[in-house]
């Protein structure tokens, strides 16, 4: 991610905020699995991401012969691995997780996000070592593992189908893990492009490639669904594709660029705050006592790790 520091000439609030408000919009992801029940995981997928391609390239128009001229195909290259990476492969997964195991238990798992990207963080040039990390690691560890035993033992279902969300819901974090690193050390060496321009250009990319998706996902797909059910399918993965693709990802995009590593990881857990609280209001019910352990557990990681990381400050 960023290799720069902080310094005074940085106003701190304005990326903070946007990185809350990109939590708020990205919650709102698992819950359209539960809103659009009868779709698989990969229409879902390609149907969010040629959306989130269309609303960007209308975007984006305006600013198209410029940026032509400012991107070189190294950039393009960068801009493929991560639509794919953080956008196609990583919803094919939440979504399939979703679908299996619950919105809330999923929710949980990416919101080890803050502690994956610290650890993969660390290894960057001025980092902390792991052994001031440990204890962070160490509570999102158990958070996890509060999630994964009321998911496999406690749940009422099928203990494959258990198995299976998490084990997609792990895959999902390991994914935006790579993106969220990779995509911001892209956005500390881009010159001339800003992070919203940054942002649409990863919606075009994904929205082209979501076509490939679109012909198993459509055309080879079951074909049993009502006039009304595509309706409200579309109406869903379009306010998916403007509200957490769109606007979350840009706000994302200005926070990882106005703020460094060790503040953006943190800010990954309200993502999680947001879709739990979605996920409990969905399904009309309070938090187990596993659920606000593991909620606990991962929040205590956060402040661990900010507290190491603002020990280290001069």
């Amino acid at each position: 991610m960023h290799a720069h520091t902080l310094t005074p000439s940085y106003d701190l609030k304005p990326g903070i905020g946007a990185g809350i408000l990109a939590g708020c919009f990205w919650g709102l992801v698992f819950l359209a699995p539960e809103l659009a029940p009868g779709f698989t995981p990969l229409q879902l997928s390609s149907g969010r991401y040629l959306a989130y391609g269309l609303v960007a390239a209308a975007l984006i128009a305006p600013m198209w012969r410029r940026l032509l001229l400012r991107l070189t195909w190294r950039d393009w290259g960068r801009l493929a691995w991560l639509s794919l990476c953080g956008n196609l492969v990583y919803y094919l997964f939440l979504a399939q997780a979703v679908h299996s195991g619950g919105g809330v238990m999923t929710a949980i798992v990416i919101g080890l996000l803050p502690l994956t990207v610290t650890l993969v963080g660390s290894r960057d040039h001025g980092a902390l070592p792991l052994r001031r990390l440990a204890p962070a690691l160490l509570l999102g560890a158990a958070g996890l593992g509060c999630i994964a035993w009321q998911s496999l033992a406690a749940s009422s279902g099928p203990a494959a189908g258990s198995a299976l969300g998490l084990a997609c819901a792990v895959g999902a974090l390991v994914s935006w893990t790579i993106y969220a690193v990779a995509n911001s050390r892209c956005l500390a060496r881009l010159d001339g492009v800003s992070a919203h321009e940054w942002s649409l250009l990863t919606g075009v990319m994904t929205g082209l490639q979501a076509v490939l998706l679109a012909v198993p996902a459509f055309l080879l797909g079951d074909d049993g669904h009502t006039h009304a059910e595509w309706l409200r399918f579309g109406g869903v993965v379009l306010a998916v594709a403007v509200f957490c693709s769109v606007l979350g990802n840009g706000l994302w995009n200005y926070a990882s660029r106005t703020l460094p590593l060790a503040l953006t990881g943190q800010l990954i857990v309200f993502e999680t705050i947001f879709a739990s609280l979605y996920g409990f209001l969905w399904e009309a019910r309070w938090p187990t006592g596993l659920e606000l352990a593991a909620l606990g557990l991962m929040v205590a990681g956060v402040v661990s790790c900010a507290a190491a990381h603002r020990r280290d400050k001069p």
